[in-house]
């Protein structure tokens, strides 16, 4: 029986001592190729760009499966790493080839046109490319996407400053699928480009083209005439853009939801009464700086535009109490309202706004910054706004502390953010030493 039980114990330790010196890779295969490849893979479908290369250092298992092309579908190289060179992405293109759909290469500015030609002929397939940022790249790029990419249906292209109308044009000719671009600060763009692209991308449904100094009456007036499913439109800085052309667009695209025409500083009210007959799904008008809008443009908004969420109206310092009583009566779903330096705006206004149906029901975000004629009397007001989450009142300076601390009592979760000035001082008196000097007393 000892014997027995010695030889027992001896295989026992033997086995045990076998599979501690197995190689750990193999050792931690096992459990994990129980698992079916399939569901494996479709587990890594779902992870970003540092889980998957942490998995792949697992095991060699896992490390196949984590590199295996289909679950690299969609990267996004910001959040890992801002300063990717091109043999990374060239080595991600050959890996992924006709799988990947999205990559996002914004801020790699270390990324060059041969980069991109790789990319372009490897992942045919390629959805949605976001190049904003990366500055070295030029057309070379969008030549090569365009004969390679036709089912593109998205770029961004912000901030490439060597991008020209050529570009436009390369992307019109090979990519008719595309629905979204932004073009936003890229300042050789000009409405030839623009023109370019719109007789040839016909589905486009959103167009950025934010401080492009160049895009201008003739450029919109061109998307206007093509592409009539436009639904975003961003004009933020063209400042020559004028009423004609903003409504041409009103009028033939009557899916417009989102219009950004801040700083467009020659529009007038009848850019305002334009979308108002022709769009009646607008949600979001961002007007910063047009200082020619006045309470009769947006009388004739509030009467049409029943789905406006988002209004920034900062600047537009011809609007009066009229206007918010026309939003309050008009704009049920408005959630954010920006009023800086509104000068007219009064208690009455913000009274009238507050008893409307949108600061019952969806109101979230008021910026009131210097706006000089408002008093504790609006913070009265907004007490029944029981949505309110947050309101800006820097330099009001009729604004109270005690009138912030009660509105907080009544709503608690509210974000005021405010700024008062420090006190000043009062002359120093004391002693024989005159208040003022003798120069003073004299005149």
């Amino acid at each position: 029986m000892t014997n027995n039980a010695t030889n027992s114990t001896s295989r026992f330790r033997s086995q045990r001592n076998d599979q501690t010196f197995l190689s750990s890779s193999d050792a931690d295969d096992e459990p994990i190729k129980q698992l079916p490849k399939e569901i494996l893979l479709r587990i890594f479908s779902y992870l970003d760009v540092v889980s998957l290369c942490r998995c792949a250092q697992v095991c060699k298992y896992w490390n196949v499966l984590a590199l295996d092309g289909s679950s690299w579908q969609k990267i996004n190289l910001f959040d890992f790493q801002r300063d990717i060179e091109g043999p990374v992405i060239e080595n991600i293109s050959q890996r992924c080839g006709g799988f990947l759909k999205f990559l996002s290469l914004r801020g790699c500015q270390s990324v060059v046109d041969k980069s991109i030609r790789t990319l372009a002929f490897h992942c045919p397939n390629i959805e949605n490319l976001d190049l904003s940022e990366c500055k070295k790249i030029t057309d070379i790029s969008t030549q090569s996407i365009s004969k390679n990419c036709v089912r593109l249906a998205a770029i961004n292209l912000q901030s490439c400053s060597n991008i020209t109308d050529d570009s436009l044009k390369y992307i019109s000719d090979g990519c008719p699928n595309l629905l979204e671009i932004n073009i936003s600060w890229c300042h050789l763009i000009s409405e030839n480009g623009v023109e370019a692209l719109a007789r040839g991308c016909k589905k486009l449904r959103k167009f950025c083209s934010k401080g492009c100094k160049q895009v201008n009456d003739n450029a919109i007036t061109c998307l206007a005439k093509f592409c009539h499913d436009l639904m975003v439109l961003n004009l933020h800085s063209c400042e020559t853009v004028t009423d004609a052309s903003i409504r041409q667009i009103a009028a033939n695209c009557p899916k417009l939801q989102k219009l950004c025409v801040s700083k467009c500083v020659e529009l007038s009210d009848l850019t305002l009464m334009a979308l108002s007959q022709n769009n009646p799904l607008l949600n979001t008008l961002e007007a910063s700086g047009c200082r020619n809008f006045t309470d009769i443009g947006f009388q004739a908004l509030g009467k049409n535009c029943k789905y406006l969420e988002r209004m920034d109206l900062e600047e537009c310092n011809q609007i009066t109490d009229l206007t918010l009583a026309h939003l309050a009566t008009g704009c049920p779903s408005l959630e954010k309202l920006t009023l800086s330096h509104c000068e007219l705006i009064t208690d009455d206004g913000i009274r009238q706004l507050a008893a409307g149906s949108c600061a019952a029901e969806s109101l979230s975000v008021l910026e009131l910054d210097n706006c000089p004629l408002i008093t504790d009397r609006t913070l009265e007001h907004l007490v029944s706004c029981h949505n309110l989450q947050r309101i800006e009142l820097f330099d009001c300076q009729m604004i109270s502390r005690a009138a912030i601390r009660k509105l907080k009592n009544h709503l608690p979760n509210i974000k005021v953010h405010a700024y008062f000035a420090p006190v000043t001082p009062p002359p120093v008196t004391t002693g024989h030493r005159p208040r003022y000097c003798r120069c003073c007393e004299i005149l």
